[in-house]
């Protein structure tokens, strides 16, 4: 995000100290913390001084490494209690969805499973019955498919069960698939970071969905593209896959989503860092 103005460059020299040690996950010395913030050591070390007299920041006596400090904690903690992911991903998809010319849904797991609760239509607007209260399908949607593949087993598999048990009767969007096939494509969007359908469950429609993380390494919502075959791209390498992926990884960085801390899987974070800082372009038109 950019701000503009001016600014204090020491409180952004000191920001780039703090930054550091989040990325870092881990206490550091202070060469490679001075390292890391692109600063000199001997000036690491005086912003160091005010910080852990400020708390931000504590030093272990035997080790001699740094690691955020108590202060660092309660402004962390302050920061999730006040901050509420439908309201981030709600005013974010606006933007989104103007930029990347689809549709953009948020759905969160519902009693019945995956459950629409914003939709925000693109320049371009495609003709789908979908609407805040429409059920998907876990089998037959990609936003069901991310969540079966990101969310725990024990919070999908009764609604799992119902589905498969009830097949084409089932009750929400999309036609209920074999669980062998839905096993398959649960290591597909492991080892991509999203899900996808091609031309289902309507003909003629993709679409792609992500998870969003909270601190925790919960899923808390899935933001889903969707959009014309052969206009939306689902493939890995393409421009709405990256920008899907670029955009759910900020969104999960603003909920205090730090992969490295929580040991989540190695290949969805890499598919997620590959697209950190993928552009979000808009489609050229004919």
């Amino acid at each position: 995000m950019s701000i503009e103005g001016r600014g204090v460059q020491s409180v952004e020299v000191g920001g780039r100290i703090l930054s550091a040690l989040v990325k870092a996950g881990k206490p550091l010395m202070l060469r490679e913390l001075a390292t890391l913030a692109d600063v000199a050591p001997a000036q690491a070390h005086a912003y160091l001084v005010s910080f852990r007299k400020l708390e931000l920041v504590e030093q272990d006596i035997a080790s001699g490494r740094y690691q955020l400090g108590p202060f660092a904690l309660q402004l962390g903690i302050a920061r999730l209690r006040s901050f509420d992911p439908l309201r981030l991903a709600g005013h974010a998809i606006v933007e989104f969805a103007e930029q990347i010319d689809h549709m953009v849904t948020i759905a969160v797991w519902g009693t019945h499973g995956p459950t629409i609760v914003q939709v925000q239509e693109g320049s371009d607007q495609v003709h789908v019955n979908v609407r805040t209260g429409t059920v998907f399908s876990v089998t037959g949607t990609a936003t069901g498919k991310v969540f079966a593949a990101f969310m725990s087993p024990k919070v999908i598999e009764a609604q799992l069960a119902e589905e498969l048990r009830k097949g084409a009767r089932i009750q929400g969007v999309g036609t209920a698939t074999s669980r062998k096939e839905l096993e398959a494509e649960i290591v597909t969007a492991r080892r991509l970071g999203y899900a996808s359908t091609e031309s289902k469950p309507v003909t003629g429609i993709n679409g792609i969905a992500a998870p969003v993380f909270d601190y925790s390494g919960q899923m808390q919502l899935a933001i889903t593209v969707i959009g014309p075959t052969g206009v939306l791209d689902i493939h890995p390498e393409s421009a709405d896959a990256k920008a899907l992926l670029a955009f759910t990884r900020r969104l999960s960085a603003q909920l205090g989503y730090m992969p490295h801390a929580i040991g989540e899987m190695p290949q969805v974070e890499a598919a997620q860092n590959a697209t950190a800082e993928a552009p979000v372009k808009r489609r050229r038109r004919a």
